[in-house]
């Protein structure tokens, strides 16, 4: 790519429009840090002098359509993708009036009916989104640009690259701008970076690369020009890397000893909007009344936007819970008590339905969802034939449907979750396969950080509606310490997840079902013990509702409550006690959020006796968190204590024999419930 700073090149209307947008976007950064400084307000917030120049020139480059995702130093980002002040004045003001009803603030602001679909607080962490949007893009055939702004502190992050390297693979229509102010928060760009030239790594990902004058509005237009050119042209992914000078601090009011002093004093001298201005007058576009008429209106703009601000009134009490969910009432907390009767297990009719395993089971389903809505696409690692999946669950799928919605991906779990984010709001609805439940971990950032919180964050402006499946392979043996964890208490802990554990082959293709057309984030827990276990399934469209548990066997003298694999142990002992007069009812949760309190309560105020069972560490696992709830509302009416059976406090062992000992077996599982009864 080339650049091109020849002002003349420039039509006055598109230069008159940079210059406003600088102007606009330096009078709300100085009034912003004049309102912390007068203590008007308090919070944490990151200037964004001398970075004014980068959004401006893509300012005339974007409609509103085109989408972009940008970082916490974000002022400069917003304003230019056309929210208006006053919005992004009572946001951050705290307000109900704001942008996203006082919910994201100064670091996670977000306007999608402008494009502006994520600001990340993460370093990097809104980059992989990205390639969602512009995968949608592409499938959806909108012609759309995404432009995702981020800075040289993030360039360094594993997570930018992942998605640089699938953006690339892809040939996506994405331009990563990286405003490079040679400063990582509080270290100088020579103490971070090897490269001189970060666009220079584009190349590594066989997409071109430029480095431009970022306090040069008319270079970075034409870079910018280029980019967006290639992208309609569906030609791939850009990376411009826009140099400029921070002109302050890390953050407003932190100190300034870090940074080179004489540099600095030359960058405060020779701002961006300094130069442009003496720029536009020297060339002849404007005339010194002129600027001063489009400055006045700024200052304008700004100080009406402040007064609304200042008066409108701050979010009320019932605001806290609203935006967690789609419906406010899956979220735990708010689970009223009533009195719905359980019901017996459900009787699937033999002649609808079919004998299938619980692998083929997920093969089926995810058939079914990927035929009857076009919006439906995998993404994962292998999924694609001939491999069609570690255990073969997406056998077949590809063949079928074509590589476009069954995405075999690198092996990149952030790349893998941001791009389903990205591509569910923007209407898609992924499913993304985590292999192992452990993997979780390498993208926890996006699953918990990005795909939890983006409603609330926006105010409930947009929504995430992925399914992630994941397989726990514990307690089958060979897989070990980091194949083999069921971490469900990190989910169930993140506000804004649902998470099931279906445990039959039933329940796993009704709350799979279920999970894709939900709107908010899903994790499905898949057992790999599970797998090749059968059982009827209904063949049509089939779905269990979120947070009904069921009654897989009925008991009077003690209450298992179950779900995923830790069912099967729990059958199994029901019976063998049957045998032996003990009378033991099983309650399959399936769902843990949201929950199933009714059932809970239900079935222990019959039996007056619990016993939680899962396969997880004992020690702050779910069951905990069940086990309160019944003591708290039951206490008095329990025969015993609630007893918690979960897996011992280690890592998951290889050899088979540690193994044994690790996870809860059979016989312990029967001298607790014996314990209980006597």
């Amino acid at each position: 790519m080339t650049t091109d700073s020849n002002i003349q090149n420039l039509e006055p209307s598109i230069l008159i429009e940079i210059f406003a947008m600088m102007t606009k976007i330096q009078e709300c950064d100085q009034r912003i840090q004049h309102w912390l400084s007068a203590g008007k307000l308090q919070f944490q917030y990151y200037p964004c002098g001398g970075q004014e120049a980068i959004p401006a020139a893509f300012t005339p480059l974007l409609s509103s359509d085109d989408y972009m995702i940008t970082t916490y130093r974000c002022i400069h980002d917003v304003l230019a993708k056309g929210s208006s002040v006053e919005h992004v004045f009572s946001e951050i003001a705290g307000k109900s009036d704001g942008l996203c009803k006082g919910k994201g603030g100064p670091m996670h602001l977000s306007d999608p009916d402008n494009g502006l679909m994520v600001t990340s607080g993460i370093v990097g962490g809104g980059v992989p989104i990205a390639n969602g949007l512009a995968l949608a893009t592409i499938i959806n055939n909108t012609g759309k640009v995404t432009v995702v702004s981020f800075g040289d502190g993030a360039a360094n992050i594993g997570a930018v690259h992942e998605a640089m390297n699938l953006a690339s693979l892809w040939q996506l229509p994405v331009i990563f701008l990286c405003q490079n102010n040679q400063y990582a928060e509080y270290t100088s760009y020579s103490e971070s970076t090897r490269s001189k030239n970060l666009a220079k790594r584009a190349h590594a990902y066989e997409m071109p690369g430029v480095q431009v004058d970022g306090t040069d509005p008319v270079a970075v237009y034409h870079a910018g020009k280029e980019a967006i050119a290639r992208a309609k042209d569906n030609k791939g992914p850009t990376f411009i890397e826009a140099t400029c000078e921070r002109l302050q601090g890390h953050a407003f009011g932190s100190d300034e000893d870090h940074m080179d002093q004489n540099r600095l004093s030359e960058a405060k001298n020779n701002s961006p909007l300094k130069k442009f201005r003496e720029r536009l007058i020297t060339e002849n576009i404007l005339s010194e009344e002129e600027i001063k008429k489009i400055e006045i209106a700024a200052t304008a703009e700004i100080d009406a936007a402040e007064k609304v601000a200042e008066s409108s009134p701050p979010p009320k009490e019932d605001e806290l819970y609203q935006d967690v969910f789609e419906n406010h009432q899956d979220i735990p907390d708010l689970g009223k008590l009533g009195s719905r009767v359980l019901e017996d297990p459900e009787i699937i009719n033999e002649e609808d339905s079919e004998n299938i395993t619980y692998c083929q089971a997920i093969t089926q389903t995810l058939e079914y969802a990927l035929e009857s809505d076009d919006s439906v696409i995998l993404l994962g690692e292998d999924i694609a034939d001939p491999a069609g999946g570690v255990v073969k669950a997406t056998y077949g799928l590809s063949s079928k449907f074509g590589l476009e919605r069954v995405r075999p991906t690198p092996i990149s779990e952030q790349a893998i979750i941001g791009a389903a984010i990205g591509a569910s709001m923007a209407g898609l609805r992924p499913v993304a396969e985590i292999m192992v439940n452990d993997f979780l971990g390498v993208c926890m950032d996006q699953v918990t950080n990005h795909a939890a919180k983006l409603r609330y964050m926006s105010g409930g402006k947009t929504n995430v509606p992925i399914t992630i499946r994941t397989m726990i392979a514990g307690n089958v043996g060979s897989f070990g310490a980091q194949h083999s964890q069921s971490l469900e208490a990190w989910l169930t802990h993140s506000p804004g997840i649902k998470v099931v554990a279906p445990g039959t082959p039933k329940d796993l293709k009704g709350l799979l079902l279920s999970c894709i057309y939900d709107e908010d984030p899903c994790v499905v827990m898949e057992s790999m013990g599970l797998y090749f276990g059968s059982g009827l399934v209904p063949k049509e469209d089939y779905r269990i509702p979120l947070g009904k548990a069921e009654i897989k066997k009925s008991g009077s003298d003690l209450t298992i409550i179950t779900y995923g694999a830790a069912l099967l142990n729990a059958i199994e002992v029901a019976n063998d006690l049957e045998q032996e007069g003990i009378s033991v009812e099983i309650l399959d949760l399936r769902s843990l959020v949201p929950l199933d309190k009714d059932a809970i309560i239900e079935s222990v105020s019959k039996t007056k006796r619990a016993v939680i069972l899962h396969g997880a560490i004992r020690f702050c696992g779910f069951g905990a968190e069940i086990a309160s709830f019944i003591h708290e509302n039951l206490h008095s009416d329990l025969i015993k204590p609630v007893t918690r059976i979960g897996s011992a406090y280690t890592p998951i062992p290889f050899a088979k024999e540690l193994e044994n000992y690790h996870f809860p077996n059979n016989d312990n599982i029967k001298l607790q419930i014996k314990s209980l009864i006597e």
